[in-house]
């Protein structure tokens, strides 16, 4: 198959991506800007300040010249509020989870998915050595563990980017525990959100700190780029040494870091706000299930409303659009069931809800 004929399949399949419009002036339910950080005045100083005190960019890989005392100073911070002994700083959630669960895999662990982790997390395992359990089927998960021998290290996502709902990390950990596994979290969508103090969900349970390792990104409700691996000092030592994408990449702009730090120390106060985002959550959920709409188990922020086909949901889609609402439209490979995915921040307003329930209705 040759290029114009592969594009021209993908056509066919309406699996075709392209880059969106502009979104400026439009009612926006797609952003992961879920504390609207982005544009936070504060937030921008504190990127500004970082970069006239360390520069722009950061001029070379960690291992080179790109370890500025910023990079060192916030990951004790990350360590400290997520009850770890160590974090490593990534240059996105995309590499840390490509690079740490390929580090992983090239020691020869089995890696044990929820069918529905990321795509990230997939493009770092070993096809050889992965198996799936169905999403939070923990009685499944004990039979692959119970039938799998040798090193193994099970991996999740805490709170669920396409489904919107939630792991229940007691169960992981006890059978992390129980069969002797490591067990990888991937927080990129509790981080800033969910846990007591927004730090995520891993802070509020009982892991086990050295078969535990936590990943989180600074580019959703932080308002950066970049994430954390927040581990043992052990596993941060081992990742330094064979994460390709960390020793090989240029260390991200400490204007990015300043923003992430700033925003981290936040997050905290901002208590009040996390929770009236949820109670917004819970408002549309109400409403759209009592429009007759499918929401599948979410509990979050992030709501699916989930379609019998693709076409029926790319229409649905479009004419959102038309009516200048923008949503994010979800298919295979991304996810197996066709969904507009809504994705809640605290700037949504009642009204705002009410506009997006209204469109979805016609």
């Amino acid at each position: 198959m040759n290029l114009e004929q592969y594009i021209k399949s993908r056509k066919n399949q309406n699996l075709f991506r392209e880059l969106p419009q502009n979104n400026i002036g439009v009612l926006d339910f797609s952003s992961n800007d879920y504390l609207a950080l982005s544009r936070d005045k504060y937030s921008i100083q504190a990127g500004i300040y970082a970069a006239q005190k360390y520069g722009t960019g950061s001029t070379g890989s960690r291992l080179l010249s790109g370890n500025k005392s910023i990079f060192e100073e916030f990951e004790d911070q990350i360590a400290n509020d997520k009850n770890t002994e160590s974090a490593l700083i990534f240059n996105s959630g995309y590499v840390a989870n490509l690079s740490v669960i390929s580090a992983f895999s090239s020691l020869g662990y089995s890696v044990i998915f929820d069918k529905l982790n990321h795509a990230s997390m997939y493009d770092g395992a070993n096809p050889q050595k992965l198996k799936r359990f169905n999403h939070l089927n923990y009685d499944a998960l004990q039979k692959i563990l119970e039938s799998t021998p040798g090193k193994k290290l099970i991996a999740s996502e805490t709170v669920f980017g396409m489904d919107g709902d939630v792991a229940d990390l007691k169960q992981l950990q006890r059978l992390a525990d129980q069969y002797e596994t490591l067990l990888y979290l991937d927080e990129a969508h509790a981080t800033g959100l969910y846990g007591s103090k927004g730090y995520g969900l891993s802070t509020d349970s009982s892991l086990t700190p050295n078969r535990t390792i936590i990943m989180g990104t600074f580019s959703k409700a932080l308002a950066s780029s970049g994430a954390y691996v927040a581990c043992s000092n052990e596993v941060k030592n081992f990742l330094i040494q064979v994460c390709r994408g960390f020793v090989y990449s240029t260390a991200l702009s400490p204007f990015c870091i300043g923003v992430a730090q700033y925003n981290w120390q936040l997050i905290p106060s901002l208590s009040d706000t996390r929770n009236q985002l949820l109670l917004n959550a819970e408002k549309l959920r109400e409403m759209l299930r009592a429009d007759g709409h499918l929401c599948g188990s979410s509990n979050t922020n992030i709501i699916p409303i989930l379609f019998s086909s693709t076409d029926s949901m790319l229409q649905k889609h479009n004419e959102l659009k038309n009516a200048g609402i923008i949503t994010s439209a979800v298919r295979r490979p991304t996810s197996p069931t066709p969904r507009l995915r809504i994705a809640l921040n605290i700037q949504h307003s009642e009204s705002d809800l009410e506009k997006l329930r209204s469109a979805l209705s016609k």
